[in-house]
């Protein structure tokens, strides 16, 4: 059990049938009255985000959950099978759990998943990926005046925004969290 006075940020715990992550708090102890902590928690579940005021010695039961390292193996129907680094157990994650992380993915990737007992929570990829730009158009020269981007399509299907100078076959950095581009990679 924990308490309110427990919490750092990335604290998990259960209240009711959610499980809550921290993400912001605050201690308050004013002038009268007795001390609360303010708190801005994700419901890891359903991803919504609630600001609560709590009481320092409300108890709550403490959650540990733990990251795992997966490789992704290959679709089967609506889900994608990973297999666990550890003891190579195959794991069935459905398309909507992955969201757009589904089109940096390929093959023999590895990737964070979050586990509460056997409850898959959330999966995260690397800060970044390299990947192969198969098809763009080629850039017009002279054409630098501006920070001037064309469209490419990356080797898992992805497309993204890229500087004139980056042509197919060359290799780029992706960003996985806003699925951009970074810099372009000497092969």
């Amino acid at each position: 059990m924990i308490t309110p006075n427990d919490f750092r940020t990335g604290t998990t715990f259960k209240r009711g049938a959610n499980l809550m992550r921290v993400l912001e708090f605050q201690h308050v102890k004013p002038g009268k009255g007795p001390a609360f902590v303010r708190v801005k928690l994700l419901n890891v579940r359903s991803g919504s985000i609630n600001e609560v005021t709590m009481r320092t010695e409300e108890k709550l039961e403490d959650v540990r959950i733990e990251k795992r390292e997966m490789a992704f193996l290959y679709r089967d129907g609506e889900s994608y099978i990973f297999m666990d680094s550890q003891d190579y157990d195959q794991v069935p994650v459905q398309a909507d759990m992955l969201g757009d992380k589904l089109q940096l993915i390929r093959e023999n990737d590895v990737v964070f998943m979050d586990l509460y007992g056997e409850e898959i929570l959330g999966v995260d990829l690397p800060a970044s990926v390299v990947l192969k730009v198969v098809q763009t158009e080629p850039g017009v020269k002279g054409d630098t005046a501006t920070a001037a981007t064309k469209a490419a399509t990356l080797e898992t299907g992805a497309v993204i925004q890229v500087p004139l100078f980056v042509e197919e076959g060359d290799l780029v950095k992706v960003d996985t969290r806003a699925i951009k581009y970074l810099e372009r990679v000497k092969g």
